[in-house]
């Protein structure tokens, strides 16, 4: 479990092809202190788990349907990626519950500074539902979502968030990793299963 708040940006070192899966190696830098086999790292919103460990660089396994359904696929040496580490009891929870399973893939439409702070537009893929001021995770990073019209919506990014993370350099087009709320995908899939699969007949 995450909490989509950046700890650090780093980059793909290595990168290999194997049967319908691939393995990706990325410098933890600072999270690389305490790091072990097994631990889990949410790298630009997927949850991976470290497969291998030498000095600061960590392995990572990725699946076919990670690649299926997340930007990884198009990962090459060199990719800046946003890491977090997972959250332990009694941390402080500052952004949101966050799986790091991710829901699908979108694109940032457009960018557009107000303030200090930019506001950032994207298109949802059609299976994932966000609501107003609700929770979200783009390339594993919280944010509120906010102007929700059909298959778009917009969040605000702040001046740390935007220097700190991997949105600094999205250009519109670019794809992301798009999470709903843990809580609200919950919800929503509960009441869609309640809904009758029928007519309903007259008592």
């Amino acid at each position: 479990m995450f909490t989509g708040l950046v700890e650090h940006v780093a980059t793909v070192r290595t990168l290999s092809e194997g049967n319908r899966a691939r393995r990706i190696s990325v410098d933890l830098g600072p999270l690389a202190e305490g790091a072990a086999l097994g631990d889990s790292i949410s790298v630009s919103g997927c949850c991976l788990t470290i497969a291998a460990l030498s000095l600061n660089c960590a392995d990572f396994d990725i699946s076919a349907e990670t690649l299926r359904k997340s930007t990884l696929g198009g990962f090459s040496v060199g990719t800046a990626v946003n890491l977090e580490r997972a959250v332990t009891f009694g941390q402080r929870l500052g952004g949101h519950l966050v799986s790091g399973h991710v829901d699908g893939i979108g694109r940032l439409l457009e960018r557009r500074r107000e303030g200090d702070s930019e506001r950032m537009t994207f298109l949802l893929p059609d299976d994932i539902a966000v609501v107003e001021k609700g929770s979200v995770t783009i390339d594993g990073i919280s944010l509120t979502t906010w102007d929700c019209r059909g298959a778009r919506c917009s969040v605000a990014v702040i001046p740390h968030t935007l220097t700190h993370t991997t949105l600094g350099d999205l250009r519109p087009g670019t794809a992301v990793n798009l999470e709903q709320d843990l809580i609200g995908r919950w919800v929503e899939r509960l009441l869609r299963d309640r809904q009758p699969s029928g007519p309903v007949l007259p008592a």
